[in-house]
């Protein structure tokens, strides 16, 4: 992935799809490591049921988590790989 620079409010609400086209939720946040600025992962919105079956790290407050290894690209939707997922 590029490391093109967008703000934080052009992420949030962008529907995540994977590549193959299945839809898995929302951006709702971002989490990074604060000593450094890296960025760790997205948080999901209103998850599909496809994400639940997905084996997905969570937040503490049990929110679906989609790391940032798995992102392909940021434009209309985030898509991720379904392979760096599982």
């Amino acid at each position: 992935m590029q490391s093109e620079k967008s703000p934080f409010n052009v992420l949030v609400e962008k529907m995540i799809v994977t590549k193959e086209g299945k839809r898995l939720g929302f951006v709702k946040d971002i989490t990074f490591e604060t000593k450094s600025g890296e960025l760790i992962g997205i948080v999901v919105k209103s998850p599909t049921p496809y994400t639940r079956n997905l084996n997905l790290e969570k937040t503490s407050s049990g929110e679906f988590l989609i790391p940032y290894s798995a992102i392909i690209a940021i434009g209309d939707f985030v898509i991720v790989s379904e392979e760096d997922l599982i």
